[in-house]
């Protein structure tokens, strides 16, 4: 979905709008799953990357802007797990009970009029 909305930052209000959201690139070097006996599963993925590129624009009492953006996001580490209540009395559930995420590097290319 597209990201709308405003900020206060110094004098004035900033609007801006973040439209066209595309993912362009994933790359999953490392990814392991495993089973927990009687809890679930745990999903490990290490050193991914992430590519999305969007349009965006931004306006002030005193300039408007607008253009494209890439962003990458690299050095993506995840840990998570997923509860699977094994009981017959229903369809198979699934549920996070965890997650941890953290990433190392992002780069933001903008290109715009101005």
């Amino acid at each position: 979905p597209d990201l709308t909305g405003h900020e206060k930052f110094g004098l004035g209000n900033i609007k801006y709008n973040i439209s066209r959201i595309h993912v362009t690139a994933v790359e999953l070097p490392s990814a392991s799953i495993s089973l927990l006996p009687g809890s679930g599963i745990k999903l490990v993925i290490g050193n991914a990357s992430l590519t999305i590129s969007m349009n965006w624009n931004i306006r002030t009492w005193m300039f408007k802007d607008s253009g494209r953006a890439t962003v990458h996001i690299s050095k993506v580490f995840v840990t998570a797990i997923l509860s699977t209540p094994l009981d017959n009395t229903g369809p198979t559930s699934v549920s996070l009970t965890s997650c941890r995420t953290t990433s190392g590097d992002i780069d933001i290319k903008l290109n715009g009029k101005s």
